[in-house]
């Protein structure tokens, strides 16, 4: 009964990635991260909580395998319908580095330009950001430089990365 529960409320919504498809895409989002970073010592992932912690995980483990530099990380942790203050897990040396910032979904592009704050005082040799999920409308200047999969929406359109049990499960329009 429960998986026809959930079969029937996986129609109704309006999905765009499955796992898989999710899985898929974070790998080749690493493997674009490593080719773009050719040359590079260090790379700092700044993943904004919550689903971009999850996303850092997956794509650690497949930048190590190709990317010879040292990775590090940490999480930005802000509210994502009104940021103000944003916060660090720990202060990042970005001296000589690429920060990379992390995050599950551009909808606006808000979030991203606001967790750029804190960094902005550093000296990184270069600043990019990655999505998993970005939208075509945006109300902030910022393009995300890597994108797993990106969608053409209406104004009303949202994205939302569906997460169980600590594992991205899907991506859906509300």
């Amino acid at each position: 009964m429960v998986n026809l529960l959930q079969s029937v409320y996986k129609v109704i919504k309006n999905y765009i990635l499955d796992k898989a498809g999710i899985d898929v895409r974070l790998h080749r989002m690493a493997l674009e991260i490593a080719e773009q970073n050719m040359g590079e010592n260090r790379i700092v992932i700044a993943s904004i909580l919550p689903n971009g912690a999850l996303m850092c995980e997956i794509i650690k483990k497949v930048l190590a395998q190709y990317f010879d530099g040292t990775i590090e990380d940490l999480t930005v942790d802000l509210d994502k319908r009104h940021p103000g203050e944003i916060t660090l897990s720990k202060q990042p040396d970005l001296n000589g580095a690429v920060l990379l910032l992390l995050d599950d979904v551009a909808n606006s592009g808000k979030t991203l330009t606001y967790a750029l704050k804190p960094f902005l005082e550093h000296h990184p040799n270069k600043i990019q950001t990655a999505v998993l999920v970005a939208r075509t409308h945006r109300k902030f200047p910022i393009q995300p430089d890597i994108v797993g999969f990106s969608l053409a929406t209406t104004l009303q359109d949202y994205i939302d990365v569906e997460v169980v049990d600590g594992v991205m499960t899907g991506a859906w329009i509300a």
